[in-house]
Formats: C-alpha cells, sequence, structure tokens
C-alpha cells in the first residue's frame, strides 16, 4: 500500500543519513539554518511584543480587565512564536534550504547508484533560479494557505476535524517538497510534476505523516530529502526493468 510505503522510504532515508556522515552533516546543517533564523525571528517578535500588544489594547487601569489582558498578552506572545517558526522555515527553504536539500538529494543518488542521474543541462545559476522559482508554489503558497484554512477551522463547530485535515494536507506538501526535488532539477513542466502528486497521494500522505509529528519532525524535515531521493531510485531501476 503506497501509504506504508510512504513510511518505510522516510524511514530508510533516516537511517541512511546516519549511516553517512555527508548526510548526517547536510541535515544537521539544515537545522541548523532553520534553528538560528527561528531565534532570530522570534528574538526580533519578542522584543517588540509590547509595541504590538499596545496597538492591539492598551494595558487597563485596575479591575478584572487586567487579568484578561495578560492572559490576552500571553496568547498573543504564543501566536508570534508560532509565525516566527512559520516565517523562519519559509525563509530558510527558499534562500538557503532548497540548495542544502538538492545537494542532499545529489549526493543520495551518488551514495546508491555512484553517480547522479537526474541533472538537468544548463548553467549552475539557471538551475539556482529555477529551483528558488520552484519553490514558492510548492512549499511557500500550500503552506500559507494550510495555516490560514487552520486558523479558520478554530471559529468553526467542525474545527478539530478542519485542524486534522490541515495537518494531513501540511504534510502532503511538506512531502510533495522533498520528492519534488529529483524532477524539479530535470526541469520537467510543473503540471507534470503536480500530476506525480496527485497520481501517488497515498504515498505523500505516508512520507508527510513524520513530517507533521511534533518534535520527531526534527529529524524528519531535516533529512526527507535522502528518503524522497531513493524513492525516485528505485522507481528509476523498476522502468528499466
Amino acid at each position: 500500500m503506497d501509504f506504508f510505503r510512504g513510511i518505510q522510504y522516510n524511514i530508510q532515508g533516516l537511517t541512511l543519513s546516519f549511516r553517512h556522515p555527508q548526510l548526517l552533516w547536510l541535515g544537521l546543517l539544515r537545522f541548523a539554518v532553520i534553528l538560528i533564523l527561528t531565534v532570530l525571528f522570534s528574538g526580533m517578535i519578542l522584543l517588540n511584543h509590547d509595541a504590538i500588544m499596545s496597538g492591539i489594547w492598551t494595558l487597563p487601569d485596575s479591575g478584572v480587565l487586567v487579568y484578561v489582558w495578560h492572559l490576552v498578552s500571553w496568547l498573543l506572545s504564543l501566536v508570534l512564536a508560532a509565525l516566527s517558526v512559520v516565517a523562519a522555515y519559509l525563509v530558510a527553504q527558499v534562500c538557503f534550504n532548497v540548495f542544502i536539500m538538492d545537494y542532499m538529494s545529489r549526493v543520495t543518488e551518488k551514495i546508491v547508484l555512484g553517480k547522479e542521474i537526474s541533472y538537468a543541462d544548463g548553467s549552475w545559476f539557471k538551475l539556482a533560479g529555477y529551483l528558488i522559482f520552484q519553490e514558492i508554489p510548492r512549499a511557500v503558497i500550500p503552506m500559507i494557505i494550510t495555516i490560514v484554512i487552520m486558523v479558520a477551522g478554530f471559529f468553526t463547530p467542525l474545527g478539530p476535524v478542519i485542524f486534522f485535515l490541515s495537518a494531513i494536507t501540511a504534510g502532503v506538501f511538506l512531502a510533495w517538497d522533498n520528492t519534488d526535488l529529483v524532477p524539479a532539477r530535470q526541469m520537467r513542466p510543473f503540471k507534470d510534476r503536480f500530476g506525480f502528486l496527485r497520481q501517488n497521494l497515498g504515498f505523500h500522505i505516508g512520507f508527510g505523516l513524520l513530517l507533521i509529528v511534533p518534535w520527531f519532525n526534527i529529524l524528519t524535515l531535516s533529512f526527507a530529502p535522502v528518503g524522497a531521493t531513493l524513492y525516485h531510485i528505485h522507481q528509476l531501476e523498476k522502468e528499466l526493468k
């Protein structure tokens, strides 16, 4: 079943990364970039927390409203912290990690096959620009839409259901952000690559499930490009047979 194959390839990529120092260090570098940007963004936002809160609601002089104000202030801190994490992830993806992920995919090909098999003709700068441009419809827009739907779900009776479906959707697009590395490097048309996602939705749900498990996804997100590349390598081997 594609769902369980998705989970299997995610774990295979993780174990392969731990056995090869180059993949391990690249995964840790990807995690470090996100961590540094998260700390930077969180610090900038939280330093301006009081100014933001004052712009929304001035601290009352006395009474029960003071306690309500502090509660709202605490909730605002959580929301701002969450937004800083999302912002750090998106900036890291577009500016840094798209290149780290692509290189991890190339290293995986060399380890398994002894060579790179999926390189498009053209200059490095052309490929770099293409990879950055592809990250917008592949990761940025889906992530923003998912978060908006997730937040809006809290204001409806179906909030828990919408939250669950939004989380699964986020996992699917996180998975596709990794499984699309090889086709994007081959510069296949976006229509064909999105069609690949639709045709293999079960696989992406399974692969993405481990990318949304709190705390554990620190590992899986860092090394997901390896498992996704293994999947494409094995698919290619099947086609050649």
